[in-house]
């Protein structure tokens, strides 16, 4: 979000300040708020301490992941020469840090998924870790678009950041597809996401829908309300990815409705002790669910019908695991540090890591590199664990951005009229 500063004036000496009324903000109060990128957002993503972002957009990454920056006006001294300049934009490392620790589940969680079958331990990770990865990520994005509305520059943001990356990536996975998986006519659709690209949909949807759920008196149980009919509904289909949209919206709600108290909640002492033994648990009853529970009712995909199960048990599944996924969310939040890391600049990048990873990901089936006996014994999942986590690091780093950075975050100044509010402006 841009501020506009008065200009510079001739006086001699500066007008006195108006007295301050009980409906002014405190002095120095700048207006804040805005999406930040997917994921993923962008996201676009980033508490009393913790500021409440600008506009970008993954945030997965990230989207969102994205820019949530705070401008903050400069003293304006007295003197004909004097100016007021805005501070550079500062980014919140809490957010940061959350949304490549996200990022680097996302990516151990995808190399894990060959080995459910051969390994309980592996099949258990899994289970947890797809509990919460993407709930955090997409409460992330929802509180990063606290500030979004139908201002031009902000849909320009929802359109370069989020629609043409989604285009992009879904024409460029369908070609992955046809050469690595030997599959020359598989279809190009933009009305099916494949694989990752799901997640800039369900956002560029989230974040249309933003105005509404700001006005109506209770959106979160109505997102659960919709989440719950998704789930019983299996005339939905998949164009879209629909399911997906309507049973992780409560998620995206609940982030726009999160204040940065509620994040300095969740860091205090007794909270991050608390979690230790919820993460215990969680991982003990993920052991056991794991050979008797199908896993892709975290993938939040399908209707109950879909899935073999009775209509009923989409309603008790649907809120459970909400239940379920967003304890897990406060402790994953709760042991996220705060300060700067060596990492925490990698932040801004988890969209790239997002997208970007999943070539891997998928080339790794096509080329049945899971076939090797080694990797499915305790060393080789350590190890490629360990690979997983580093190779999403550096998909996230700065000079693989600048490379990608035509394809995640193009900037297509060319593809929008000028703005008549500001070229007035300008003239005036």
């Amino acid at each position: 979000m841009t501020h506009e500063f008065p200009a510079s004036g001739e006086r001699r000496v500066p007008l006195p300040a108006p007295r301050p009324t009980p409906q002014d903000p405190p002095a120095g109060a700048g207006a804040v708020g805005g999406p930040g990128r997917a994921g993923l957002s962008t996201a676009t993503i980033p508490a009393s301490s913790t500021p409440v972002p600008a506009p970008p957009v993954p945030t997965v990454g990230g989207s969102g992941s994205g820019r949530h920056a705070k401008g903050r006006a400069g003293r304006a001294g007295a003197g004909p020469a004097a100016t007021t300049e805005p501070r550079p934009p500062t980014r919140d490392a809490f957010f940061d840090n959350a949304k490549y620790l996200a990022i680097v589940l996302v990516a151990m969680g995808h190399s894990w998924e060959p080995l459910r079958s051969g390994s309980r331990s592996a099949a258990a990770l899994y289970i947890a870790v797809y509990a919460f990865h993407m709930p955090a990520f997409i409460i992330i994005s929802g509180y990063f678009s606290r500030s979004f509305d139908m201002r031009r520059d902000r849909l320009q943001r929802l359109i370069t950041g989020v629609a043409v990356p989604y285009v992009l990536f879904e024409v460029a996975y369908t070609f992955f597809k046809r050469w690595a998986d030997h599959d020359p006519d598989y279809p190009i659709t933009l009305l099916q996401p494949w694989y990752l690209t799901w997640f800039l949909v369900a956002l560029f949807v989230w974040r249309l829908t933003t105005p509404l759920w700001k006005i109506v008196r209770w959106p979160l149980p109505l997102a659960m309300v919709i989440a719950v009919l998704a789930s019983v509904s299996p005339e939905i289909g998949d164009d879209l990815n629909l399911q997906r949209v309507l049973q992780f919206l409560p998620f995206f709600v609940l982030g726009l409705n999160l204040r940065p108290e509620h994040f300095q909640l969740l860091r205090r002492k007794e909270v991050r002790l608390a979690a230790l033994p919820v993460v215990a648990g969680a991982l003990a009853l993920a052991y056991w669910a794991a050979p008797r529970m199908n896993a892709a009712w975290f993938y939040h995909r399908d209707s109950a019908q879909e899935l073999g199960a009775p209509w009923w048990s989409g309603v008790v599944m649907t809120l459970a695991m909400f239940g379920c996924s967003l304890v897990l969310v406060a402790c994953f939040f709760a042991w996220v540090p705060g300060r700067r890391m060596w990492f925490t600049a990698l932040g801004a990048g988890t969209l790239y890591g997002y997208l970007l990873h999943g070539f891997l990901a998928k080339g790794s089936r096509f080329w049945h590199w899971y076939d090797n006996p080694w990797l499915h014994t305790p060393w080789g999942q350590v190890l490629l664990t360990l690979a997983a986590g580093t190779l999403v690091t550096l998909l996230c780093t700065p000079p693989v951005q600048r490379i990608f950075r035509f394809a995640v975050e193009p900037k297509m100044t060319w593809a929008f009229k000028p703005d008549p509010v500001g070229t007035a402006r300008g003239r005036g």
